[in-house]
Protein backbone atom coordinates (compact mmCIF):
# COMPACT_ATOMS: atom_id res chain seq x y z
CA UNK A 1 0.00 0.00 0.00
CA UNK A 2 1.36 3.49 -1.13
CA UNK A 3 1.48 5.95 1.69
CA UNK A 4 -0.86 8.32 -0.31
CA UNK A 5 -3.41 5.46 -0.60
CA UNK A 6 -3.25 4.76 3.46
CA UNK A 7 -3.80 8.31 3.75
CA UNK A 8 -6.98 8.19 2.17
CA UNK A 9 -8.35 5.34 3.54
CA UNK A 10 -7.53 6.40 6.76
CA UNK A 11 -9.33 9.47 6.04
CA UNK A 12 -12.67 7.38 4.62
CA UNK A 13 -12.62 5.17 7.64
CA UNK A 14 -13.23 8.01 9.75
CA UNK A 15 -15.23 9.70 7.97
CA UNK A 16 -18.44 8.84 9.37
CA UNK A 17 -17.12 9.61 12.37
CA UNK A 18 -16.51 13.25 11.08
CA UNK A 19 -19.94 13.67 9.32
CA UNK A 20 -21.49 12.46 12.98
CA UNK A 21 -19.46 15.54 15.18
CA UNK A 22 -20.20 18.20 12.07
CA UNK A 23 -23.64 16.92 11.79
CA UNK A 24 -24.75 17.04 15.20
CA UNK A 25 -22.39 20.65 15.59
CA UNK A 26 -24.42 22.72 13.37
CA UNK A 27 -27.69 20.60 12.69
CA UNK A 28 -27.33 20.70 8.56
CA UNK A 29 -26.33 17.89 6.47
CA UNK A 30 -24.96 20.05 3.56
CA UNK A 31 -22.80 22.22 5.81
CA UNK A 32 -21.53 19.07 7.89
CA UNK A 33 -20.37 17.45 4.38
CA UNK A 34 -18.24 20.66 3.34
CA UNK A 35 -16.63 20.62 6.53
CA UNK A 36 -15.56 17.26 6.22
CA UNK A 37 -14.58 18.43 2.73
CA UNK A 38 -12.72 20.39 3.58
CA UNK A 39 -10.62 18.79 7.02
CA UNK A 40 -9.95 16.01 3.27
CA UNK A 41 -8.32 19.28 1.89
CA UNK A 42 -5.98 19.86 5.16
CA UNK A 43 -5.38 16.31 5.41
CA UNK A 44 -4.35 16.15 1.78
CA UNK A 45 -1.91 18.83 2.41
CA UNK A 46 -0.55 17.66 6.06
CA UNK A 47 2.88 15.97 6.73
CA UNK A 48 1.03 12.78 8.02
CA UNK A 49 4.32 11.24 8.77
CA UNK A 50 4.40 13.83 11.88
CA UNK A 51 0.44 13.00 12.56
CA UNK A 52 0.60 10.07 15.42
CA UNK A 53 -2.84 9.79 16.01
CA UNK A 54 -4.99 11.16 12.49
CA UNK A 55 -8.36 10.32 14.00
CA UNK A 56 -7.33 12.71 17.27
CA UNK A 57 -5.89 15.24 14.46
CA UNK A 58 -8.80 14.87 12.05
CA UNK A 59 -11.86 15.59 14.40
CA UNK A 60 -9.70 18.28 16.28
CA UNK A 61 -9.82 19.99 12.49
CA UNK A 62 -13.71 19.27 11.88
CA UNK A 63 -14.42 20.38 15.19
CA UNK A 64 -12.79 23.70 15.25
CA UNK A 65 -14.46 24.49 11.55
CA UNK A 66 -17.31 23.45 12.91
CA UNK A 67 -17.05 26.12 15.68
CA UNK A 68 -16.46 28.79 12.74
CA UNK A 69 -19.80 27.62 11.27
CA UNK A 70 -21.83 27.48 14.07
CA UNK A 71 -20.66 30.87 14.83
CA UNK A 72 -21.39 32.24 11.76
CA UNK A 73 -24.71 30.56 11.43
CA UNK A 74 -26.03 31.86 14.48
CA UNK A 75 -25.57 35.52 13.34
CA UNK A 76 -27.08 34.44 9.93
CA UNK A 77 -30.31 33.29 12.02
CA UNK A 78 -30.97 36.42 12.85
CA UNK A 79 -32.48 36.76 9.83
CA UNK A 80 -34.16 33.77 9.42
CA UNK A 81 -37.53 33.84 8.09
CA UNK A 82 -40.10 32.12 11.38
CA UNK A 83 -38.13 29.09 13.53
CA UNK A 84 -35.19 27.47 12.50
CA UNK A 85 -35.29 23.32 13.11
CA UNK A 86 -31.99 21.11 12.08
CA UNK A 87 -32.49 19.52 8.42
CA UNK A 88 -33.63 15.89 8.72
CA UNK A 89 -31.81 12.97 7.31
CA UNK A 90 -33.77 9.39 6.72
CA UNK A 91 -32.03 6.76 8.24
CA UNK A 92 -34.16 3.52 6.58
CA UNK A 93 -34.30 4.27 2.87
CA UNK A 94 -32.46 2.49 0.25
CA UNK A 95 -28.98 4.73 0.65
CA UNK A 96 -28.76 5.04 3.81
CA UNK A 97 -27.45 8.52 5.10
CA UNK A 98 -26.88 7.52 8.29
CA UNK A 99 -24.10 5.25 7.29
CA UNK A 100 -22.21 8.65 7.27
CA UNK A 101 -23.45 9.11 10.95
CA UNK A 102 -21.53 6.35 12.31
CA UNK A 103 -24.00 6.01 15.33
CA UNK A 104 -27.89 6.55 15.05
CA UNK A 105 -27.41 7.42 18.99
CA UNK A 106 -28.70 11.31 19.79
CA UNK A 107 -29.41 12.00 16.44
CA UNK A 108 -33.03 12.60 16.95
CA UNK A 109 -34.29 16.31 16.29
CA UNK A 110 -35.43 17.00 19.71
CA UNK A 111 -31.89 16.20 20.98
CA UNK A 112 -30.36 18.73 17.91
CA UNK A 113 -33.25 21.23 19.24
CA UNK A 114 -31.26 21.03 22.87
CA UNK A 115 -28.07 21.17 21.48
CA UNK A 116 -29.20 24.77 19.91
CA UNK A 117 -29.27 25.87 23.63
CA UNK A 118 -25.29 25.49 24.07
CA UNK A 119 -22.72 27.85 22.85
CA UNK A 120 -20.13 26.39 20.14
CA UNK A 121 -17.69 25.42 22.37
CA UNK A 122 -19.76 24.06 25.27
CA UNK A 123 -21.60 22.03 22.18
CA UNK A 124 -18.23 20.70 20.83
CA UNK A 125 -17.44 19.78 24.44
CA UNK A 126 -20.22 18.09 25.31
CA UNK A 127 -20.83 15.94 21.95
CA UNK A 128 -17.31 14.82 22.33
CA UNK A 129 -17.61 13.40 25.31
CA UNK A 130 -21.17 12.34 25.77
CA UNK A 131 -21.82 10.97 22.42
CA UNK A 132 -18.24 10.24 20.61
CA UNK A 133 -16.54 9.17 24.30
CA UNK A 134 -13.60 11.12 24.18
CA UNK A 135 -11.21 11.56 26.65
CA UNK A 136 -11.16 15.36 28.42
CA UNK A 137 -6.99 15.62 27.83
CA UNK A 138 -7.84 15.36 23.70
CA UNK A 139 -11.05 17.38 23.82
CA UNK A 140 -8.99 20.30 25.73
CA UNK A 141 -6.61 20.17 22.86
CA UNK A 142 -9.19 20.40 20.18
CA UNK A 143 -10.18 23.61 22.26
CA UNK A 144 -6.90 24.96 22.86
CA UNK A 145 -8.39 24.73 27.22
CA UNK A 146 -7.71 22.45 30.13
CA UNK A 147 -9.01 19.61 31.01
CA UNK A 148 -10.51 21.32 33.98
CA UNK A 149 -12.30 23.69 31.99
CA UNK A 150 -13.51 20.82 29.66
CA UNK A 151 -15.32 19.26 32.80
CA UNK A 152 -16.92 22.10 33.59
CA UNK A 153 -18.23 23.15 30.56
CA UNK A 154 -19.55 19.29 30.12
CA UNK A 155 -20.94 19.22 33.18
CA UNK A 156 -22.67 22.78 32.56
CA UNK A 157 -23.64 20.85 29.09
CA UNK A 158 -25.29 17.75 30.88
CA UNK A 159 -27.38 19.76 33.10
CA UNK A 160 -28.71 21.68 30.55
CA UNK A 161 -29.70 19.02 28.22
CA UNK A 162 -29.53 15.74 29.76
CA UNK A 163 -32.52 16.80 32.23
CA UNK A 164 -34.53 17.27 29.45
CA UNK A 165 -33.80 14.61 27.43
CA UNK A 166 -34.10 11.40 29.64
CA UNK A 167 -38.39 12.92 29.93
CA UNK A 168 -37.80 12.65 26.26
CA UNK A 169 -36.82 8.46 26.86
CA UNK A 170 -39.91 6.46 25.05
CA UNK A 171 -40.34 2.65 24.18
CA UNK A 172 -40.47 2.09 19.98
CA UNK A 173 -43.60 0.28 20.54
CA UNK A 174 -45.13 3.35 23.13
CA UNK A 175 -43.94 5.96 19.63
CA UNK A 176 -45.21 3.39 17.53
CA UNK A 177 -48.92 3.52 19.18
CA UNK A 178 -48.81 7.38 19.58
CA UNK A 179 -47.66 8.19 15.97
CA UNK A 180 -50.24 5.45 14.54
CA UNK A 181 -53.32 7.41 16.32
CA UNK A 182 -51.60 10.84 15.14
CA UNK A 183 -51.63 10.08 11.52
CA UNK A 184 -55.35 8.68 12.01
CA UNK A 185 -56.14 11.99 13.25
CA UNK A 186 -54.79 14.19 10.90
CA UNK A 187 -56.18 12.11 7.92
CA UNK A 188 -59.51 12.69 9.68
CA UNK A 189 -58.96 16.23 10.71
CA UNK A 190 -60.01 14.85 14.27
CA UNK A 191 -59.28 17.83 16.61
CA UNK A 192 -60.28 15.90 19.99
CA UNK A 193 -57.83 12.87 19.30
CA UNK A 194 -55.36 15.54 18.66
CA UNK A 195 -56.04 17.18 21.77
CA UNK A 196 -55.70 13.25 23.61
CA UNK A 197 -52.18 13.03 21.99
CA UNK A 198 -50.58 16.08 23.17
CA UNK A 199 -49.17 16.86 26.77
CA UNK A 200 -51.27 20.48 27.91
CA UNK A 201 -47.74 22.51 27.87
CA UNK A 202 -46.99 21.00 24.19
CA UNK A 203 -44.89 22.70 21.46
CA UNK A 204 -45.15 22.62 17.60
CA UNK A 205 -42.34 24.12 15.99
CA UNK A 206 -42.61 24.87 12.03
CA UNK A 207 -39.90 25.32 9.20
CA UNK A 208 -40.55 26.94 6.46
CA UNK A 209 -37.55 28.84 6.10
CA UNK A 210 -39.87 31.60 4.10
CA UNK A 211 -40.07 28.84 0.92
CA UNK A 212 -42.95 27.28 2.35
CA UNK A 213 -46.39 28.03 4.38
CA UNK A 214 -45.65 27.37 8.15
CA UNK A 215 -45.93 28.79 11.35
CA UNK A 216 -43.55 31.62 12.36
CA UNK A 217 -43.92 31.00 16.09
CA UNK A 218 -43.67 28.11 18.27
CA UNK A 219 -46.98 27.00 18.80
CA UNK A 220 -47.83 26.28 22.53
CA UNK A 221 -50.56 24.70 24.45
CA UNK A 222 -52.55 21.47 23.04
CA UNK A 223 -55.83 23.56 22.08
CA UNK A 224 -53.46 25.73 20.00
CA UNK A 225 -51.36 22.93 18.88
CA UNK A 226 -54.29 20.42 18.06
CA UNK A 227 -56.49 23.45 16.22
CA UNK A 228 -53.74 24.27 13.84
CA UNK A 229 -52.73 20.68 13.50
CA UNK A 230 -56.40 20.00 12.32
CA UNK A 231 -57.06 23.11 10.71
CA UNK A 232 -54.09 22.23 7.98
CA UNK A 233 -55.41 18.46 7.57
CA UNK A 234 -58.97 20.27 6.64
CA UNK A 235 -57.75 22.31 4.10
CA UNK A 236 -55.34 19.96 2.86
CA UNK A 237 -56.93 16.43 3.40
CA UNK A 238 -57.58 15.58 -0.06
CA UNK A 239 -53.89 16.58 -1.43
CA UNK A 240 -51.62 14.99 1.02
CA UNK A 241 -50.89 11.48 2.04
CA UNK A 242 -48.70 10.68 5.13
CA UNK A 243 -46.16 7.74 5.26
CA UNK A 244 -43.99 6.21 8.30
CA UNK A 245 -40.17 6.55 8.04
CA UNK A 246 -37.17 6.72 10.23
CA UNK A 247 -36.06 9.80 10.60
CA UNK A 248 -33.14 10.81 12.64
CA UNK A 249 -32.51 7.24 14.21
CA UNK A 250 -36.75 7.85 15.15
CA UNK A 251 -40.27 6.59 13.45
CA UNK A 252 -41.53 10.11 12.50
CA UNK A 253 -44.05 11.17 9.49
CA UNK A 254 -43.07 12.07 5.72
CA UNK A 255 -46.12 14.08 4.27
CA UNK A 256 -46.32 13.61 0.43
CA UNK A 257 -48.16 15.91 -1.95
CA UNK A 258 -48.57 14.14 -5.59
CA UNK A 259 -45.03 12.73 -5.61
CA UNK A 260 -43.15 15.67 -3.68
CA UNK A 261 -42.19 15.52 0.04
CA UNK A 262 -44.13 18.71 1.54
CA UNK A 263 -42.95 18.33 5.50
CA UNK A 264 -41.29 15.81 7.91
CA UNK A 265 -42.49 15.87 11.16
CA UNK A 266 -40.75 14.03 14.21
CA UNK A 267 -41.95 14.06 17.96
CA UNK A 268 -40.52 14.27 21.55
CA UNK A 269 -42.84 11.85 23.74
CA UNK A 270 -42.81 11.54 27.28
CA UNK A 271 -45.04 8.63 28.69
CA UNK A 272 -48.05 8.26 26.45
CA UNK A 273 -48.19 12.24 25.51
CA UNK A 274 -46.28 14.02 22.55
CA UNK A 275 -44.78 16.59 24.31
CA UNK A 276 -43.31 18.67 21.27
CA UNK A 277 -43.87 18.35 17.40
CA UNK A 278 -40.86 19.58 15.03
CA UNK A 279 -42.08 19.71 11.44
CA UNK A 280 -39.77 20.27 8.26
CA UNK A 281 -41.25 22.08 5.72
CA UNK A 282 -38.61 24.25 4.23
CA UNK A 283 -38.34 22.50 0.59
CA UNK A 284 -34.54 23.64 0.35
CA UNK A 285 -33.67 21.56 3.60
CA UNK A 286 -35.59 18.31 2.47
CA UNK A 287 -34.05 17.46 -0.83
CA UNK A 288 -32.66 14.72 1.03
CA UNK A 289 -36.06 12.76 2.21
CA UNK A 290 -37.50 10.72 -0.74
CA UNK A 291 -40.98 9.04 -0.40
CA UNK A 292 -40.97 6.24 2.11
CA UNK A 293 -41.17 2.57 0.49
CA UNK A 294 -44.96 1.40 1.46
Amino acid sequence: MTASTKFLDDFQALRPKLFGVAYRMLGDAYEAEDVVQDAYLRWHDADHESIEKPSAWLVTVVTRLAIDRARRAAAERVQYVGSWLPEPIATDFGERTDKLVETESDLSIAFLVLLERLGPEERAAFLLRDVFETEYDEIAQTLDSTPGAVRQMVHRARERVRRDQVRFTVAPDARERLLDRFVAAINTADQDELLALFSDEATFTSDGGGNASAARRVVVGRERVARLLAGVSTKWLRYLSHHFAEINGERGVVTMHGDQVFAVTTFAIEGDRIVAGYRMMNPERLRRIRRPDT
